[in-house]
């Protein structure tokens, strides 16, 4: 019943940006934190980005801090992932997901999330 969907990704040169959108359905959007992770060929997935049930708190890996903003549009049962001045290090499959959950202080943990999308390909040319 419960579906995550990505879509956005493809492909971009160094220094261009890309807007991710993850929809979600079959839950009830706003009691769930949203994360973003990405998994590049040979290298196991990381968490990139996550944001709180009402958008207030959001939590960001080193790596794209300053570059990357996590936003949701409750009403739409929508989280976006808008990724700017995109390196090359940045490709991988990038999959949302949606965690039940009071605390966000496991937000990187892959445990923690219960609904998973299939994910979208973010390559960025060099």
């Amino acid at each position: 019943q419960v579906q995550v969907v990505e879509s956005g990704g493809g492909l971009v040169q160094a220094g261009g940006s890309l807007r991710l959108s993850c929809t979600a359905s079959g839950l009830t959007f706003d009691t769930y934190a949203m994360g973003w992770f990405r998994q590049a060929p040979g290298k196991e997935r990381e968490g990139v980005s996550c944001i709180s049930r009402n958008g207030v708190t959001t939590y960001y890996a080193d790596s794209v801090k300053g570059r990357f903003t996590i936003s949701r549009d409750n009403a739409n049962n929508t989280v976006y992932l808008q990724m700017n001045s995109l390196k090359p290090e940045d490709t991988a499959m990038y999959y949302c997901a949606a965690a039940y959950a009071y605390s966000s202080g496991f937000w990187y943990q892959r445990g923690w999330y219960n609904y998973w999308g299939q994910g979208t390909q973010v390559t960025v040319s060099s």
